[in-house]
This record gives C-alpha cells, structure tokens and sequence, in this order.
C-alpha cells in the first residue's frame, strides 16, 4: 500500500514536469515564431526611381528616407545611388532604410563667391540650386561678412554634392590665440603672406614647382597632427585650384589646409608655381 502510494506521488510529479517541459516549449516556439513574423530582409533599392523605392519598401513593412543627394555620371537623376541597410540584411518591421538619390551629372558652375558678402552669395547659390554648407568665420581687420575662401573652390569640377561651405570675415579678437585657416591658393607670396599675418600666422617655408602645376589629387594632402578640421571640405574635394590655366607665381597648395583650426604663431607651408 505505502509503495502504491509512492509510485502514484512519482508518476503525478513526472507528469507535471512533462507537461511544464511541453508548455516551455510551446512559448519558446510561439516566440520564436513571433519574431521571425516581424523581421524582414531589406530588398535591393538601387538604381529604382524614389516612388518605385518607396513603394518597394513599404511593401515589406519598411519606411524610406531619402539622407543624401549626389551627383553621379553613372545614376539616372532621381534613382537610388545608395542605401542602408545594403539589401540582403534582416531587419524588424518600421525599420527605415536610408537612400542616396542621384542628381545625375554635375551641371552647375561653382560660382565664384570670394569677396561679397553673406547674402547675395546665398541668393546667387540658391539661384543656381546649391546648398548653404558649412559657414565659418575668421577674425581679420577686413570688412565683417566678406567671403574670404569657399569649398569647392569657383569654377570646380567634380564635386560630389550640390554644396558650397564658406569662411566669412569676422571682427578681430585681440584676446584670441585660435583661428582658422584661410585659403592662400591662387595668391602671390605677398598676398598669401599678408592674409596668413591677419590669420595670426606666418608662412615658414616656400617650395617651387615647374608649370603647369599638377593638381593635388584628392585626398593626398594630410594636415599636420595639430590641425582640427572645423569647416570641412567635401569629401574627394581637392584644395588645389581645378583649372589649368594655373598663373606663375601663385599658391597651388598649402599646408594646413583652408578651414582648419590654426594656434597664434603656427607655421604655414605652401608651394608655388614659377
């Protein structure tokens, strides 16, 4: 009797563990299945027209952002250049996907934006569709609001984007021991010299090339370990001018570049054609 008892108190308990075994299982299962039902794989945007990535993606669950416009010679304007997540990748449900749209081939002139002021530099460039980059300013004795340097530099070609960044003069500090980086490219070594002194620095060394001077190709040229970029140029953007028509006697390059932040009594290198 007592060892029916015992066997009847065992099969009771396994059977309450199977049954919490089978229900565990269940939930793990029904969860799993859960969200695998929320998640998506991210589909190949590229080279679809805005509405075709749009519909395209709202169809599995995603929202679309367009971040970016660049230009491309390759894109047709107004189609996907880029995207993130790549397709391919799962994502939950809602997730946005964030697009580059192409703007097709670079048609606009950069203009040349160098000594007015603020406003009508805005106005010619939303004039001709570009974009307000950054805006940085230099303290100088000059007249306050002049453009003093722009990115891309006038005239260029092969600009990324619809933008243009500008350093504007700016009333001298007297206390100040930091400043930015003007651009000396095109000046003579006078004209460099003077706007390096008003910059509150002085150029150390001169080195001469043999015309036609080679443009400095994107990305080659490495600010010094001092120098904090604080009104960055567009990526692939060189510093040096991008005409050939390249004048003897005039700065071609520079070291630091134009923008970068500067201490009182910094050295500057530049390089000039003859």
């Amino acid at each position: 009797m007592k060892i029916s008892t015992i066997n009847r108190f065992f099969n009771i308990l396994l059977g309450g563990m199977a049954m919490i075994a089978v229900a565990l299982i269940s939930a793990f299962i029904t969860m799993r299945l859960a969200i695998h039902g929320r998640e998506v794989e991210v589909p190949n945007l590229a080279g679809l027209t805005i509405a075709e990535a749009s519909q395209t993606a709202s169809s599995q669950g995603l929202n679309l952002n367009v971040e970016n416009r660049f230009y491309s010679n390759d894109v047709a304007p107004g189609h996907i250049l880029a995207q993130s997540p790549t397709s391919g990748v799962t994502v939950r449900r809602e997730w946005t996907v964030r697009v580059t749209e192409s703007l097709g081939p670079q048609r606009v002139s950069v203009p040349d934006l160098i000594g007015q002021t603020e406003r009508p530099a805005s106005i010619l460039m939303r004039r001709l569709t570009l974009d307000m980059g950054t805006v940085a300013q230099l303290p100088t004795d000059a007249e306050t609001g002049i453009v003093l340097a722009q990115t891309p530099t006038p005239n260029a070609s092969g600009i990324d984007r619809p933008q243009v960044s500008l350093l504007l003069s700016a009333p001298a500090d007297p206390d100040a021991t930091a400043y930015v980086m003007p651009s000396l490219t095109g000046l003579t070594l006078a004209g460099a010299a003077a706007r390096a002194a008003a910059a509150g620095v002085h150029i150390a060394s001169v080195e001469d090339v043999n015309l036609p001077a080679p443009t400095a190709p994107a990305g080659s040229a490495v600010p010094p370990a001092s120098a904090t970029p604080i009104a960055p140029k567009a990526p692939g953007t060189p510093i040096a001018p991008t005409s050939a028509a390249v004048q003897p006697g005039t700065v071609v390059d520079q070291s630091p570049l134009a923008g970068y932040r500067v201490v009182k009594g910094d050295a500057v290198h530049i390089t000039l054609t003859h």
